[in-house]
């Protein structure tokens, strides 16, 4: 039996846990705002469905950290069965005007006339190369549709993160250094290559220090579209003492052929890993592009602590 003050045995009662105040407490799940404008990720290269399943990977992370999202891709290459860029773009300001059309013949109250950007265009690369983003700039004029443009992904921590497991996985890299185990096949040195020119270099060289940090061995990073850069670097760590080299690409995929990357592997006499590709930080990063450019993200995403 139990009383309106509690058990009579005297057992004690479990109470619901009050919400917890201040900076500690959860922050609420964020969503979408009604008729947000569009993430549309713009790919480079040639499209193909390697590149399809990679781009709806990110979109599909990109939606699952926010409820709601309309996600979009655009290929800067695109063709019938690849939508260009700027057909992307048309179609979302189309779409948008449907609904406000749907809404006033609906006698909806309350409706206001669309307005602000139709589109977020995200350029999927993780550093810059002006060439492809010159080409991103144009669709988006060319397409006449109020769109705005972010910067790439990186540099971030999120990026050294993915670099890292990356070449784990190919067994250049322990996963955790602070685990009592060897890989025999540990790189000493990384070359992280990059497309872009000096530019692209200069920014890959920022999330290499990262990397260096989390590895404890040194990172240069190189361009692969510069005659002889990928070499050079690889001379620079030998002569400083690395015996075991690894290429760790500092690209997402679509942006570079993969026969110049297994190229400069072998000119540089040293195994590679594989691309970012698909990894779950790429899709974070785009949505972080995306919210901030909307004034609506709480904070950038955070990289995982160094082991």
């Amino acid at each position: 039996m139990s009383s309106p003050t509690g058990p009579a045995s005297g057992l004690p009662v479990r109470m619901p846990r009050p919400r917890q105040p201040g900076r500690h407490r959860r922050p609420e799940p964020l969503v979408a705002p009604e008729d947000a404008p569009a993430l549309v990720l713009a790919v480079p290269g040639t499209p193909s469905t390697a590149t399809r399943g990679l781009a709806e990977e990110v979109v599909s992370i990109a939606r699952s950290e926010l409820p709601g999202l309309d996600a979009r891709i655009g290929y800067l290459d695109g063709d019938d069965e690849f939508p260009t860029l700027q057909s992307v773009l048309t179609r979302s300001a189309e779409e948008r005007t449907a609904r406000y059309e749907q809404a006033v013949a609906a006698g909806v109250e309350g409706v206001k006339m669309p307005d602000g950007p139709v589109a977020v265009v995200v350029p999927l690369l993780a550093g810059p190369d002006s060439a492809l983003l010159r080409q991103v700039r144009q669709a988006v004029m060319e397409s006449r549709i109020a769109a705005d443009l972010t910067d790439v992904l990186g540099p971030h921590p999120l990026l050294a993160e993915a670099l890292h497991v990356r070449l784990s996985e190919a067994g250049l890299a322990r996963a955790d250094r602070a685990r009592l185990f060897t890989v025999a096949t540990a790189a000493d040195g990384i070359i992280l290559a990059s497309v872009g020119g000096e530019e692209a270099v200069q920014a890959a060289g920022i999330t290499g220090m990262l990397l260096a940090a989390r590895l404890a061995v040194p990172v240069m990073a190189a361009a692969l579209d510069q005659e002889g850069s990928i070499s050079s670097i690889a001379e620079q760590l030998r002569g400083a003492g690395s015996q075991q080299l690894a290429l760790a690409p500092y690209l997402i995929g679509p942006e570079i052929d993969a026969e110049l990357l297994a190229a400069a592997a072998e000119e540089a006499g040293c195994a590679t890993a594989e691309p970012l590709g698909p990894y779950p930080a790429i899709g974070k990063l785009a949505l972080a592009k995306y919210t901030t450019a909307l004034g609506i993200a709480p904070q950038q995403p955070q990289g995982t602590p160094v082991r």
